[in-house]
């Protein structure tokens, strides 16, 4: 049986779990965040409510550990070559984040009577945002590769790295330098963490996690894995840097071997786990009574950091080079105060520059702005093109000041948005057809060095009509949105189908559940990804079993017709394959492209001999747009034909193989 300390702090567990539990399903039929949901756990547990927790010291441990888990699988899910990628959004979004709200921040409180070196510690307080709050949210919306996601994650790993600076500045603001760390333990620090990053990255881990991997040792990866990222943390606290900043390192240093993505699904239960006491554990901190008592200050302040730190946010990511409404969703995201800000909040108490009030209340307008956030970034996809509209008048596009020339007229062509892997694939397969293509890209980067190829792109939102006509949306056939982006994408839909009536719009999704909505917004095909590669498993299948493709098509067509039902039933009826025990094994249809010097080209089928002496049969010839169905003996074969043949395998082979044709020539007939 527990007894003393244990068995008050199991029975604290079961408290929070059980009414965790409760608010999670109640918060999930009115679709609100499941943050929100812990974090009203952490209040009404907490000691301004019931006050039914008793070992607060205690869930405080494990949420520390929330954070440091979070920041490790962020780290696993961005390599150190992403985060090179991005260090525009680190260096530059960062430094204008911070500063401008440490300025815009500081006069106001020093408008409101602060002086000068208080309203200063205020500001930078106000600076720093969640970033477990953000990314969690970011991470469950699918939204972390996104642009702003992006963005967001480079202005506060910059965040994460300025509040060593900031607590140094901190006891000299309160008028004490005794406590002030000193520069140059901070940078030897430095300098040590670089270097282990480096080498574990490059010889240890990977090395590590291979043996274990050869010796199907679970607990043995599982332990590598945390080990290093407990490690790193304990290395980087030791020296100044806080513990998450630890973690989100090592959580790099594993991203760089093959074996981040099965780390990443180990890691998630403890994530998810713990991260759910860090935000129960800042509900605790909140005093109700305060609130009450104080509602006007409170909801003041609130309203002003929201709006000084979405103002902010969004300044910073125009100046990193994002297009207005993905700087808008940025601006959102980061609006409200960090989990850092409290460690800072405690350096500043310690070091006379807050008394305890100013202490409560700071408190209070932190766990509302965190208590916001989610509602305001599930919100954001909604609010962003009305706040982005005055904006794309004066934003001046830094990224590619070519588009400011006008776009070579194009008429019938592809309009490619997004030029990731897909989005190359798509140009790649236009210009290999012959099809012109203009594309529409957000990563000013990508956009200048594909200029610099030849590629027609445009450096733009999607989302903004302007764009759309840019890239001549009322004169293309079709448009192509494969973004990672889902709220992006279903605003490129509305925009574009309302721009275009007659205009065909494929767009690649990630889940089933977003394929009616994008119909439904004007999309004429929704590619879903989780159930398309079993689509195209399916069609490779009967295609081997030589179903005819029009059976084939069918099928297909009765599959995404039908939401993709058929495939998330195992009680397909089987009746469509009753005839395939009938079907002949050994023969199979092929396409062969003739070639100009081909042997084959400038005669006629029966001149070619390919049914007398390889008794294979062509059944169709497709030159250029037209089709030529069973053709006779009279039709010419030309070079650059597509002949559809039937046979045998191995009889196929010989017709077309080099010398099997024409052994006195010996080329190859295709």
């Amino acid at each position: 049986m527990m007894e003393g300390i244990y068995a008050t702090f199991f029975t604290d567990i079961v408290i929070i779990f059980l009414l965790s539990v409760f608010l999670l399903l109640a918060l999930y039929r009115i679709k609100i965040p499941s943050v929100v949901g812990f974090l009203l756990t952490g209040i009404i547990v907490g000691p301004a409510g019931l006050g039914l927790i008793h070992n607060q010291d205690s869930i405080e441990f494990f949420a520390e550990f929330g954070v440091i888990f979070l920041l490790f699988t962020i780290g696993l899910e961005f390599s150190i070559s992403h985060i090179l990628k991005s260090r525009h959004f680190v260096l530059i979004g960062g430094a204008v984040q911070v500063f401008s709200t440490i300025l815009l921040t500081s006069a106001f409180m020093n408008l409101a009577g602060l002086d000068l070196k208080h309203a200063m510690f205020v500001g930078m307080l106000v600076s720093l945002s969640s970033t477990a709050i953000v990314m969690k949210v970011l991470a469950d919306r699918q939204e972390v590769g996104s642009p702003h996601g992006k963005a967001a994650l480079g202005i506060l790993i910059f965040q994460d790295l300025i509040v060593i600076p900031m607590m140094m500045i901190t006891p000299i603001l309160g008028g004490d330098t005794t406590d002030s760390p000193s520069a140059l333990k901070l940078l030897l620090g430095g300098i040590l963490i670089v270097a282990v990053v480096y080498i574990s990255s490059r010889y240890v881990i990977p090395y590590l996690l291979h043996y274990a991997a050869r010796l199907r040792n679970r607990e043995m990866f599982l332990f590598i894995v945390i080990g290093t990222c407990l490690l790193i943390a304990y290395l980087t606290s030791e020296i100044g840097l806080s513990m998450a900043l630890g973690a989100f390192l090592a959580g790099l240093i594993i991203s760089e071997s093959e074996y981040s993505m099965h780390a990443m699904y180990n890691m998630i239960p403890f994530r998810d786990i713990f991260a759910a006491f860090f935000f129960i554990s800042i509900g605790m901190i909140f005093d109700l009574s305060y609130l009450l008592s104080h509602p006007a200050i409170v909801i003041e302040l609130v309203i002003v950091i929201i709006l000084i730190k979405y103002a902010t946010g969004t300044l910073a990511a125009i100046a990193s080079g994002l297009p207005a409404r993905s700087s808008v969703l940025t601006g959102i995201s980061l609006s409200q105060i960090g989990e850092f800000s409290f460690i800072l909040a405690t350096t500043g108490v310690s070091a006379g520059i807050l008394v305890a009030e100013q202490y409560q209340l700071f408190l209070d307008v932190s766990v509302v702005t965190m208590g916001l956030a989610p509602l305001l970034i599930s919100l954001s996809s909604r609010v962003s093109p009305r706040l982005a509209a005055p904006l794309t008048r004066i934003v001046p596009d830094h990224a590619a000041p070519q588009d400011k020339e006008p776009a070579q007229v194009m008429k019938d062509h592809i309009i490619i948005v997004g030029f990731g892997l897909n989005g190359m694939n798509v140009a790649r397969s236009a210009k290999a057809a012959g099809v012109p293509y203009r594309i529409i890209e957000m990563n000013p980067d990508t956009v200048r060095k594909e200029r610099k190829k030849g590629e027609s792109i445009l450096y733009g939102d999607a989302a903004q009509p302007g764009v759309l006509i840019k890239a001549g949306i009322e004169q293309a056939r079709v448009l192509v949105v494969v973004v990672n982006d889902p709220f992006a994408t279903q605003q490129t839909v509305r925009i574009a189908r309302e721009l275009s009536p007659g205009v065909y719009i494929i767009v690649r999704t990630r889940f089933m559940g977003e394929v009616a909505t994008l119909v439904d917004l004007g999309a004429d095909d929704v590619i879903p990804e989780e159930f398309e590669t079993s689509i195209e498993i399916f069609t490779r299948i009967l295609n081997k079993y030589l179903i005819p493709e029009d059976e084939i098509e069918r099928l297909i067509t009765e599959i995404r017709a039908g939401g993709y039902q058929m495939l998330r039933s195992v009680s397909t009826t089987p009746a469509t394959f009753d005839d395939l025990r009938g079907l002949v094994p050994d023969i199979d249809m092929k396409t062969i492209r003739i070639s100009d010097s081909s042997p084959l080209a400038g005669k006629n089928l029966a001149e070619s001999h390919l049914r007398s002496r390889f008794h294979v049969s062509v059944v169709a010839i497709r030159r250029g747009n037209r089709m030529i169905i069973n053709p006779g003996g009279e039709d010419v074969i030309r070079g650059s034909d597509i002949l559809m043949i039937i046979g045998r395998p191995d009889e196929i082979r010989m017709a077309f193989h080099p010398c099997g044709n024409e052994p006195d020539v010996c080329d190859p007939a295709e």
